[in-house]
């Protein structure tokens, strides 16, 4: 992963809406950061809300390890959630998790399609690609984390549904809804042929049951 991120943070006396409306006002967002060493507590944050709507344009950092710079001391992190705000969009409210190389992480990390123009069934068939899931829920690593996971369409062919099992994951990367059984083996993405459009076998059949 070559993007770095830092943030710098300050922690956070005082909780509550009324506190955390106040912050916001003032162009800080509250945030919280909680995980690590088993008798290490959360600690409340506070992030300037114009280095987090910077950082947060960079799709990297939702998936990187960052650098929290809380009063002068560095904690290594990534970010769980970001809470906006449902009209306006800008950041509420940010969960950091404390991790280090050693840690495993549980995290979502974003699909990338690829080729799709250069997709044959797309390219000479017609065909139309239908997208399942945007991003998919892994574990792994810190040091295996990835920004994001590719997907290959330039071979699919027409008719084809690329399951989770069909992604290629990176180095010691693992899909969590595989973990829990075949079951949970969900579409990713498929190409499907438009309304309108007979191929030559739909054209056979068409034919017989005319002569018929």
């Amino acid at each position: 992963m070559s993007n770095s991120f830092a943030l710098n943070a300050e922690v956070r006396e005082l909780a509550g809406k009324g506190a955390s409306r106040r912050l916001r006002k003032e162009g800080k967002v509250p945030a919280i950061i909680y995980g690590g060493a088993k008798n290490r507590k959360p600690t409340s944050l506070t992030l300037e809300a114009r280095e987090l709507v910077k950082a947060l344009k960079n799709e990297a950092f939702f998936s990187h390890v960052l650098t929290l710079n809380i009063g002068g001391k560095e904690e290594q992190a990534i970010l769980m959630d970001i809470q906006r705000h449902p009209a306006k969009g800008h950041p509420l409210h940010a969960d950091f998790e404390r991790v280090t190389k050693s840690s495993t992480v549980h995290k979502r990390v974003p699909l990338h399609f690829i080729n799709e123009e250069q997709c044959k069934a797309v390219k000479l068939q017609g065909g139309k690609i239908q997208h399942s899931a945007i991003d998919v829920d892994i574990t792994c690593k810190v040091s295996d984390l990835p920004e994001f996971i590719e997907v290959d369409m330039a071979k699919i062919e027409m008719g084809t549904v690329l399951h989770l099992s069909n992604l290629v994951l990176p180095k010691g990367v693992e899909l969590v809804e595989l973990n829990k059984g075949p079951d949970h083996d969900a579409p990713v993405v498929s190409v499907v042929k438009p309304a309108g459009i007979i191929d030559d076998a739909d054209a056979d059949d068409a034919e017989e049951a005319t002569e018929e």
